[in-house]
């Protein structure tokens, strides 16, 4: 399923080369170099590649930019019996399926131990606490979480939540100077992006990617799983996660099923 959630990031570095075929390939030759001497600094560096490109080709667009902090507003929460059933509940359902779901299944791929039930009540008790301040729900992430808990944090996954650290701090230090950050992705071509956000998810796509197909005796569920969350399909209210993981437990019940009867009509076949 993880595999099947980042696909759609991961085609984007191909989707982006006709249009600027230089900067993609230049990100895309320093990725895999960089994959095979510094593996976890790779990212950095297409980065730095596809910024010294942009502004070579003279694409920078250096008239985006905007200075600007952000200003905290007061706003007083009022309570709407609608808003609970118009967007409370739709939430929940859309966060349990599409963020709680991929997430579990992130960490336990990267061989987190992930129990749901402490978790999400966890994450709903502090997300209705922090609700009078502006947040509408806590919950887990697949991607970002993709990012820190793969080989590229870290070697020793006791020390990867270096990395989660500090992503909340840039997370902090951005949310301040969020226009600014919008502005600086405005000043930047649309195919770096792009590519940065491909590139940067192909360790863990391939990571679960094989995993999913390792066993034989699942590798039809886990293509299943993937084929369908990599569709994007959504149907009533409900994520491409959700159906992926559904057809690929549903898969996976049936061809079980079918393996004891094979083994019985083995063994009575003189």
């Amino acid at each position: 399923m993880q595999a099947g959630i980042l696909f759609s990031f991961g085609i984007e570095v191909f989707r982006a080369l006709p249009v600027q075929p230089l900067l993609v390939l230049a990100m895309f030759v320093t990725y895999v170099l960089m994959r095979r001497v510094q593996p976890r600094y790779a990212v950095a560096a297409v980065l730095c590649v596809g910024t010294l490109v942009t502004v070579a080709s003279g694409a920078f667009r250096s008239e985006a930019l905007v200075l600007e902090l952000a200003s905290p507003q007061w706003v007083t929460p009022q309570f709407s019996l609608a808003a609970v059933f118009s967007l409370a509940l739709p939430l929940v359902l859309v966060a349990l399926t599409g963020q709680f779901m991929p997430g579990m299944a992130v960490l336990r791929n990267a061989g987190y131990p992930t129990p749901a039930s402490p978790i999400i009540s966890a994450s709903a008790l502090a997300g209705a606490a922090l609700a009078p301040f502006g947040c509408h729900g806590l919950n887990l992430a697949a991607v970002t979480a993709s990012l820190c808990t793969g080989h590229e944090a870290h070697e020793n996954p006791r020390r990867r939540y270096v990395a989660a650290v500090a992503g909340s701090a840039l997370y902090l230090l951005l949310g301040i100077a969020g226009a600014t950050l919008m502005s600086l992705f405005a000043a930047f071509p649309a195919a770096l992006i792009a590519a940065l956000a491909g590139l940067a998810l192909y360790g863990a796509i391939s990571e679960a990617l094989a995993r999913s197909l390792a066993e034989p005796n699942e590798r039809d569920a886990g293509l299943f799983t993937f084929l369908v969350t990599a569709s994007g399909v959504a149907f009533l209210g409900l994520s491409a996660a959700f159906w992926g993981l559904l057809f690929g437990l549903l898969s996976h019940g049936l061809l079980r099923l079918r393996q004891p009867r094979a083994r019985e009509v083995l063994r009575r076949t003189p």
